[in-house]
């Protein structure tokens, strides 16, 4: 075989698992921002489930705004990240600087998640019952999926510029 002849198997066997690199992206930012749509709604049920109103009874007026006004925009964000990767998942991952900076910053988000959960949430008030620690592994499950999931799009698009 050629050097030529070489380069060309090469460059075929890179285009073919690029192609597929792209469709598992392609399908795998679809399902990403399915379950973001669906953490929004499950999230709904959250202060229910830890009591927030009971929690939030000694604190300060002030300070209950401020909390509820960053619940509500990292739901309003997680829901906007859902969307876009539910309806826009070609922009993407169209390897453009702003699909880049976007794919990186929703990685650097669901990682800076997972972070919070391991080292800085204390989980002693955390309800104690089977189906809260199934619930709780499968949120962790789905952070660390998300995390995997954007940063993996983030590669394939840097790869690109």
């Amino acid at each position: 075989m050629k050097v030529y002849e070489f380069i060309l198997y090469l460059s075929h066997q890179t285009i073919g698992r690029m192609e597929t690199n792209d469709l598992n992206i392609k399908i795998l930012l679809r399902l990403a921002g399915l379950a973001q749509i669906v953490l929004v709604l499950g999230s709904l049920a959250i202060p229910k489930v830890l009591m927030f109103k009971a929690g939030l009874v000694t604190v300060r007026p002030l300070f209950k705004q401020m909390f509820w006004t960053y619940a509500a925009y990292i739901l309003v964000t997680n829901l906007c990240f859902g969307l876009l990767s539910l309806f826009a998942y070609q922009d993407l991952l169209n390897h453009s600087v702003l699909a880049v900076c976007v794919t990186g910053f929703i990685a650097v988000y669901w990682i800076s998640r997972v972070l919070v959960q391991f080292f800085y949430f204390d989980k002693v008030d955390l309800p104690n019952g089977p189906w809260h620690k199934v619930a709780e592994a499968v949120l962790v499950t789905l952070f660390i999926t998300l995390s995997v999931v954007y940063s993996f799009a983030f590669y394939l698009n840097f790869q690109q510029i």
